[in-house]
């Protein structure tokens, strides 16, 4: 199990206890309410700040293998320019 999943997974364990802890508490419907909105706002919160990590990662990991496909590119390009040389040093 991934990292983000196990998280996600605990996220959800949370907000679910929170909720039915409020639910099942005796106390006036305005405190529950307000209880619920604030459960459901960390969890919200708690949701975006991980969609962004995420989101971070996958760029991080795509500016890595831009970054490395284009060294690759680069040598190769050199490799066939010292071939080319190499080749039309031997006609001569």
């Amino acid at each position: 199990m991934s990292n983000g999943k196990l998280v996600l997974g605990l996220l959800a364990g949370v907000a679910t206890g929170a909720l039915l802890g409020v639910l099942f508490a005796p106390e006036k419907g305005s405190v529950t309410r307000r209880k619920l909105k604030q459960t459901g706002t960390d969890y919200m919160d708690g949701l975006k700040d991980k969609l962004d990590d995420f989101l971070e990662s996958v760029t991080d990991t795509y500016e890595n293998i831009k970054d490395h496909v284009s060294g690759m590119q680069e040598d190769a390009e050199e490799q066939i320019k010292t071939a080319k040389n190499a080749a039309s040093g031997h006609k001569a």
